[in-house]
């Protein structure tokens, strides 16, 4: 759909179900039982704590299960209404230390991004967001991912009021994971939550409805995972036709 033809009906979010091989798993099982679980309402502040995984309270992690999760599988989460609002997709993971368990774990700049879902744009049609109302979105753990204890983090951040300094609202949830089957990738670069976003980036203080003169495109921040070079030096050495250090 256009930002042009997109209403502004009230549609807000949590992300309760974890999504592993087409299994939707039930409510809060992996996922850390966020603060908005019953007013479903957004982060706005992108400098709070809460920006990291949005937890109800210190107990959450304790108290939620573990999901075992090959390397290569596809993931995501599943919402508890239909996602109405245009907006971004991301998914970040942090290697989790002590453990996925621990609300210390992913509290430093130990996080890198996996995947997003951007609009896209053209001069005639202006943002087309392809992800407005679904329920869920899904994506990929990287096959050469280190195994290991990891948060994963989804996030819509919602643009529909985000014409001024803390109009996008972020809907996000943590799961908690064990990557098997893993590789010898080397994840990053590494960003911290809170600390990614500031909230004044082009692609988060923006006004949908009525770009700017001279708009060429949505941005989102930059944040890849780097090649493993010794990896990749192997198998280019071993003449192997698997590229093993991206991820």
């Amino acid at each position: 759909m256009t930002a042009r033809a997109s209403s502004l009906t009230s549609s807000s979010d949590t992300f309760p179900n974890f999504i592993v091989n087409s299994t939707t798993t039930a409510e809060w099982q992996y996922v850390r039982i966020t603060e908005n679980h019953y007013s479903n309402g957004p982060v706005v502040d992108m400098s709070s704590t809460a920006f990291r995984c949005n937890e109800l309270d210190s107990t959450v992690a304790a108290n939620t299960s573990i999901a075992t999760v090959a390397a290569g599988s596809t993931v995501g989460f599943k919402a508890d209404n239909t996602m109405g609002h245009p907006g971004y997709f991301s998914a970040y993971m942090s290697k989790a230390s002590p453990a996925a368990n621990s609300m210390s774990a992913a509290t430093g700049k130990t996080w890198f991004k996996i995947w997003e879902w951007a609009p896209k744009w053209t001069a005639s049609t202006g943002l087309i967001f392809d992800s407005e109302n679904i329920s869920q979105f899904t994506f990929t753990i990287p096959k050469n991912t280190p195994s290991g204890q990891y948060l994963l983090r989804g996030e819509q951040i919602a643009l529909h009021l985000a014409s001024t300094f803390q109009g996008a609202q972020t809907y996000l949830a943590c799961a908690q994971i064990n990557v098997v089957n893993g590789g010898s990738g080397n994840p990053g670069p590494l960003v911290s939550f809170p600390g990614v976003y500031t909230g004044n980036e082009p692609g988060i203080l923006i006004n949908i409805y009525s770009l700017p003169a001279g708009y060429s495109g949505y941005t989102s921040r930059k944040s890849r995972a780097r090649p493993n070079y010794s990896a990749l030096l192997s198998a280019l050495n071993s003449r192997s036709s698997c590229v093993a250090g991206l991820i």
